[in-house]
């Protein structure tokens, strides 16, 4: 098989690539996809990432080594293995991040990512449906984002104690200035979610230039003379070459990409050699810069409604399922998270440097189950890391997962941030209207003191968890560490770029998904005009 552009990865950005070269008319596209085809009723249900996280076929099931910062605890990292990707089992959340983000890329030498100029292709992609309307929004764009359809009284309540303890209301955290609390807003589209794939596919099936493979794992890149060529896929349990006549891009995301890159020959000489791997290009930065977002998870018991209490009852499980049946509406169109905080641990920082996730319910795990109690989860996390990981590779196989070194809590600023933000996490909690609604503090618990930030660091290292944002693995930029130019192209090989999470050079502050796309708007912008000149 022969194209002119083979994608690697239907995900958040392979998805919006694949739309927008085939919708070019002159070009053939092929998007591979390394999991099946996104059939699964539980994914177009909200709440279905209870069922899909975790799930074989549609999660990679990625999990990191032990970690020092976590108190030598090794978690799972979710990732989407579906047609579309991480958008498929994800919580639906749509976070721009802030314009200073993509203000310091800018900085950092990659021209043309500022925020005046990625402003656009957000603007492009998306169909805003949300109450408060402005100037930075899209109208009709493939990708519809709205407002909850779901409101609970316990963040309503949160929401005013938030107010009370001197924080802000925002109307809308994806304008110009983020900070403040409120609902979240979530790539959904009536009652259903709507992922990349249903935005930017099922809108592009039907065309005669684009073919779609599922359940086709990408095992290389194949490179001739310095020029990618193609890659070797494996589907079936036979190996197949596909070519590309103009283009490979990966959009396999901050764990895949790297990997198939590395198994490439693309990457740090000491970490292929041992593996057996001939070095094509020596690019030490591949794998290196992980950055996640670590989410701290108070949880409170409350005297009002939860989840818990509703989801534990039989009878109104069924109500649920039927109220969602007859208007797509109700708890089944709930999101990961209600309400949300971009928030200061200090008045004097320019931007929010911490995010809460706002959760009328909660869970030792998602997948066990709410707890039998009625309570709620303020989660938060910091926004902005330093601290920074890698990935390394097991052996020479695509199967074999690379181990995932996370590096979490590894530096001071990190350590008093994510106190500062559980402190914070607290003063609301003691505040009313939420106060008289709180019957206990369930986690980190009365036996740590406000003020004990020792006892209080070390909650967080023996119970924090990933909120699924890894990003970072093949950076953009001009230095020595870079894996990609600001043209996302993938330095030392020609005909080959990367496109997702990876390319990163710093995480943005706040969810990954809408970044993504917009990351993916941006590449088939900057192939289509190399493709034209």
């Amino acid at each position: 098989m022969e194209f002119d552009f083979v994608i690697v990865g239907a995900g958040s950005a392979g998805c919006a690539i694949a739309n927008r070269l085939s919708a070019d008319g002159r070009f053939s596209v092929a998007l591979i996809e390394a999991g099946p085809a996104d059939r699964n009723p539980w994914i177009h249900i909200p709440v279905g990432y209870f069922r899909t996280m975790g799930n074989p076929n549609s999660d990679w099931g990625y999990v990191t080594e032990k970690d020092e910062g976590i108190a030598g605890r090794s978690i799972s990292w979710p990732r989407g293995r579906v047609l579309g990707g991480s958008s498929s089992i994800n919580g639906l959340l749509y976070v721009r991040g802030q314009p200073q983000d993509y203000d310091h890329w800018a900085q950092l030498g990659c021209i043309g990512w500022s925020w005046d100029s990625v402003l656009p292709l957000f603007k492009r992609s998306e169909t805003w449906n949300g109450e408060h309307s402005n100037d930075v929004r899209g109208t009709d764009g493939p990708l519809s984002v709205q407002d909850s359809r779901l409101t609970r009284e316990v963040v309503d309540t949160w929401l005013d104690a938030a107010e009370a303890a001197g924080y802000r209301r925002t109307k809308d955290y994806n304008g110009e200035d983020q900070e403040g609390v409120g609902y979240f807003q979530l790539t959904m589209k009536g009652g259903r979610r709507c992922s990349s794939a249903v935005a930017y596919l099922k809108p592009a099936k039907g065309r005669k230039n684009l073919t779609i493979l599922t359940n086709a794992q990408t095992e290389k890149v194949l490179i001739e003379d310095g020029r990618a060529t193609g890659i070797r896929i494996k589907r079936h349990d036979l190996l197949e070459d596909i070519r590309a006549r103009k283009e490979v891009i990966l959009s396999a995301g901050a764990i895949g990409s790297p990997q198939i890159l590395m198994l490439s020959g693309i990457g740090d000489p000491e970490e292929l050699t041992p593996h057996g791997i001939d070095v094509h290009t020596a690019l030490p930065g591949v794998g290196k810069n992980l950055q996640d977002h670590l989410q701290a998870r108070p949880v409170y018991k409350t005297s009002l409604s939860t989840i818990n209490t509703e989801a534990n009852n039989i009878f109104k499980q069924g109500m649920m399922a039927m109220q969602y049946a007859l208007t797509q509406r109700g708890p089944m169109t709930m999101a990961a998270s209600l309400g949300t905080g971009f928030l200061k641990t200090d008045e004097r920082l320019e931007t929010p440097d911490i995010q809460f996730h706002i959760q009328p319910w909660s869970a030792d795990k998602p997948s066990d189950g709410p707890h039998k109690f009625s309570a709620f989860t303020a989660s938060v996390l910091q926004l902005r890391p330093e601290s920074a990981g890698h990935l390394s590779l097991r052996s020479a196989r695509m199967e074999d997962h690379p181990a995932i070194h996370p590096n979490y809590l590894a530096t001071d600023l990190d350590c008093k941030t994510i106190v500062k933000g559980i402190q914070i996490a607290r003063k609301i909690a003691q505040t009313n209207p939420l106060k008289s609604h709180i019957t206990e503090e369930h986690a980190p618990g009365p036996g740590i003191a406000f003020d004990d930030e020792v006892a209080t660091l070390d909650w967080a290292r023996r119970t924090s968890v990933t909120i699924y944002h890894p990003t970072g693995t093949c950076k953009m930029g001009v230095d020595d560490k870079a894996v990609v130019d600001p043209r996302l192209r993938v330095k030392g090989v020609s005909g080959l770029r990367v496109a997702d999470a990876s390319i990163m050079p710093t995480i943005v502050s706040g969810n990954t998904n809408a970044p993504c796309i917009m990351i993916g708007e941006k590449a088939a912008d900057l192939v289509l005009e190399d493709a034209r000149s």
